[in-house]
C-alpha cells in the first residue's frame, strides 16, 4: 500500500513540474497562479498607480469585481476593460 501511495506521489509532482514548465514556456509568469504578460503588464501598472503591496492588489481587486457584479455592472466592467485594450 505505502508503494503505491509513493509512486502516486510521484506521479503527481511529475504532473505539477510539467504544468510549471508548460505555463513557463507559454510566456506566464507565476503570481498567486500563472498570468500572460499582457496580464502581468496590467498588475505592475495597477501595482505602480496605486502604490498597493500583493496582497492589497489581489484583496482590492477581488472587492472591485464583486461590487460590480453586486450591482450588475459586469457588463459595464468588461466593456471597459475591451476598450482600453486590458
Amino acid at each position: 500500500m505505502a508503494e503505491k501511495k509513493k509512486s502516486l506521489l510521484q506521479a503527481n509532482a511529475e504532473k505539477q513540474k510539467r504544468y510549471r514548465e508548460k505555463q513557463k514556456a507559454a510566456g506566464k509568469k507565476l503570481v498567486r497562479g500563472y498570468v500572460s504578460p499582457q496580464a502581468m503588464q496590467c498588475y505592475e501598472e495597477i501595482r505602480q498607480k496605486t502604490g498597493w503591496s500583493d496582497n492589497e492588489t489581489l484583496s482590492n481587486s477581488l472587492r472591485i469585481l464583486l461590487a460590480a457584479y453586486k450591482c450588475g455592472q459586469i457588463k459595464l466592467l468588461n466593456e471597459w476593460l475591451k476598450n482600453h485594450d486590458r
